[in-house]
């Protein structure tokens, strides 16, 4: 959709997106602290964020079709050996870089100034990937979505969900004493910004962004840049802007803003990880934000074999890691 910087939809696509940042701060976000959850503490709290962050997507989306309301749905892609490829690139690159690409929001929206490096990392990879991997066409699904397709089903799924969620979380905050009310509403609000809930939170915003300015990520931005295309270029750069605002002002809120130099290794770090994502997220193509937004809500197999890559990855380069590092340990005699 094509909107003007005057336009009232365009603000609130920004209102959305900058609200997308301060949840990031927030929520469960990041996928490689998720599966080093699962290896460490043997917990799925992340992953389940990000599995319901979707659901809120597909659930929005169909009642969007329902009422007519949904102008372009969003295209999926074909599974192919690029798509595994890429989310193997994707994770490697997450793993380096410290942080996937909304990991690295909040990591620079904490602070951490070298964490700007890693967009610019994601940059050069889509720059370099033609030399490096020619130009792979992934076909485009012809079907539209499952999801959208029984969407009025769909909707009525979602509703009753939306109906049992609103009523536990109300019940949970139910307080033992008057004021009834309003604890209860304070404690509401006080949940919301719970890692799990801002996750969600994520997840609305940019099913509302979505019905207002179109599928959008800050990563497209980077690939169309790196590909010389200028369609909704400043439409997408005046996003990334509001992203980065809000997840700054999160960090600042949420008492993690530290003002932390970068040292040489960092530098790298983020910029080699950044490429690789770079690499992967055009070869799938996604990366992990539009996959957790997009695809996996979709219910488009390409998504979910994409991020289960991505995650497989994840998880035994920090398995290596922890066996190649562990610290040596004298036997007894």
């Amino acid at each position: 959709m094509n909107l003007e910087l005057t336009h009232p939809l365009f603000w609130f696509a920004a209102l959305c997106v900058a609200t997308m940042g301060y949840a990031i701060q927030r929520g469960a976000t990041c996928t490689v602290a998720a599966v080093d959850e699962i290896l460490t503490k043997r917990t799925t709290r992340r992953l389940s964020a990000f599995l319901e962050a979707s659901l809120w997507v597909a659930g929005i989306l169909a009642l969007a079709q329902v009422f007519g309301l949904l102008a372009r749905p969003p295209q999926g892609y074909a599974l192919t050996q690029w798509t595994v490829i890429g989310g193997a690139l994707l994770g490697l690159g997450a793993f380096i870089n410290g942080a996937c690409v909304f990991g690295a929001i909040a990591r620079l929206g904490s602070g951490q100034w070298v964490y700007v490096l890693t967009p610019v990392g994601f940059y050069l990879g889509c720059l370099s990937s033609p030399w490096l991997f020619g130009t792979p066409a992934q076909p485009r699904l012809d079907d539209v979505s499952v999801v959208l397709d029984n969407s009025v089903w769909v909707a009525a799924l979602f509703l009753a969900y939306v109906a049992w969620r609103l009523t536990r979380s109300i019940g949970a905050t139910r307080p033992a004493s008057a004021p009834r009310r309003f604890n209860a509403l304070r404690s509401l609000a006080q949940r919301v910004w719970t890692p799990h809930a801002a996750t969600t939170v994520i997840g609305v915003t940019f099913a509302l962004m979505l019905l207002t300015a179109g599928v959008w990520a800050y990563t497209d931005v980077l690939v169309q840049l790196a590909r010389g295309v200028a369609q909704n270029l400043w439409l997408g750069s005046a996003l990334l802007l509001a992203l980065l605002f809000g997840a700054m002002f999160g960090g600042y809120t949420a008492g993690r803003w530290k003002n932390t130099p970068p040292t040489a290794t960092d530098v790298f770090r983020c910029l080699a990880g950044g490429a690789l994502m770079g690499w992967g997220s055009l070869l799938i193509p996604g990366s992990n934000d539009g996959l957790i937004l997009v695809g996996m809500p979709m219910l488009w197999p390409y998504a979910w074999v994409a991020f289960a890559t991505m995650c497989a990855t994840i998880a035994l380069a920090q398995a290596w890691q922890r066996h190649a590092f562990k610290p040596a340990q004298l036997s007894e005699r």
